[in-house]
């Protein structure tokens, strides 16, 4: 396993839609070694989730997952999963506004609006398929790092540009904790 580099927002590798694994792929060392690197990184810099193009891989790969974590001090712990080529589905038209950082972001947040309640249908390292309904927190979460794989990073969901800044002075104005 090792520790990669996280692109930071401006790189093109950032905005580009990665592709789906192939059924060839799964259960390869190839992939194996890509969620290794994906977790390992992840957990390097405490993240809620991290995607493949974040470390400048062009595939449909996501892991999430993250227990008490200092950038999330009062979010629920969220499972670790690995998502290959996760697909979303609202259900229904609910929303919610939450605060949201990003390690292709450091040290900035903003308030994004997400659907309050989710389909996810995946499939797993081994190809397995799955599909589980998600809220809260967790659906916030998957819905983020979903996004990167379709070159989406969180301020591009801004609706209030004055709902984004600088962690230290949002926490300094008590707009996040």
């Amino acid at each position: 396993m090792t520790i990669r580099a996280v692109l930071r927002l401006g790189h093109p590798a950032l905005r580009q839609r990665a592709r789906e694994i192939q059924d060839e792929v799964f259960g390869t060392q190839q992939l194996q070694t890509l969620i290794d690197d994906l977790l390992e990184t992840k957990a390097a810099r405490s993240g809620a989730g991290l995607a493949a193009p974040q470390i400048d891989e062009p595939w449909r790969v996501v892991v999430v997952g993250m227990g008490a974590n200092p950038r999330y001090p009062q979010a629920p712990p969220v499972p670790e999963r690995v998502l290959i080529n996760p697909e979303i589905t609202p259900l229904s038209d609910a929303t919610t506004a939450g605060w949201e950082g990003c390690l292709s972001v450091p040290g900035l947040r903003g308030e994004v609006v997400r659907w309050q309640r989710i389909r996810l249908t995946w499939r797993d390292p081994n190809g397995g398929s799955h599909l589980e309904e998600l809220e809260g927190f967790h659906a916030r979460v998957v819905q983020h790092e979903c996004d990167h794989l379709d070159g989406v990073l969180f301020p591009d969901r801004l609706r209030d540009p004055t709902a984004f800044g600088f962690e230290a002075e949002l926490q300094s104005d008590g707009r996040i904790p």
